[in-house]
């Protein structure tokens, strides 16, 4: 069973172990020193900012990272996506991760947004949709984006996490279930 909470201080050093992985490091390009974890992850962990940082568990034990924010409490971020496809007044942006590498590959990924997504319709009545912009190159993330039903609205550049990387993203995007939302 799948679970959620909002991260705490105490979880800083499990997210620097997961944030140093090479899996994760590759495309969330995130210091993992101490000070660094607590300087990026305390405004949420405090509710000082309007994103929420979130762990999943799978039966008990830590599986992941959830991201998660109203699109337009960032304007950099609409910025970016606002050329590149339509994006309703409450739209959820997402990012998310497995921290372990022994649970990457068995399908973990499309159930943990899956059930990132349930999470977001039930704790934010308002929300209209959820989105995601991911590298191009990123096709493990892109493909679990689709088996957990996501489809790919949009393609073109945004600027990367990665310096390394080209600005090439896709856009998923699954809206909130039911007749009152717009399928734009």
């Amino acid at each position: 069973m799948m679970t959620w909470r909002h991260v705490t201080p105490e979880d800083f050093p499990l997210l620097a172990r997961w944030l140093a992985e090479p899996h994760v490091a590759r495309w969330w390009n995130h210091e993992t020193s101490p000070e660094a974890v607590a300087r990026d992850f305390g405004p949420s962990a405090r509710r000082e900012e309007p994103n929420e940082d979130l762990l999943s568990f799978l039966d008990g034990a830590p599986l992941g990272l959830l991201q998660r924010s109203f699109v337009h409490d960032y304007p950099e971020y609409l910025a970016d996506l606002a050329p590149l496809t339509d994006v309703p007044p409450r739209a959820v942006a997402i990012d998310y991760l497995i921290g372990d590498p022994a649970d990457v590959g068995r399908g973990l990924g499309p159930a943990m947004i899956r059930s990132a997504i349930e999470h977001v319709w039930a704790e934010h009545g308002d929300a209209q949709c959820v989105m995601v912009a991911v590298h191009a190159d990123n096709i493990p993330s892109w493909r679990a984006l689709e088996k957990a039903g996501l489809r790919r609205v949009a393609s073109g550049e945004i600027e990367p996490d990665n310096p390394i990387d080209d600005r090439r993203h896709h856009v998923y995007r699954i809206d909130r279930p039911g007749p009152s939302v717009s399928r734009s």
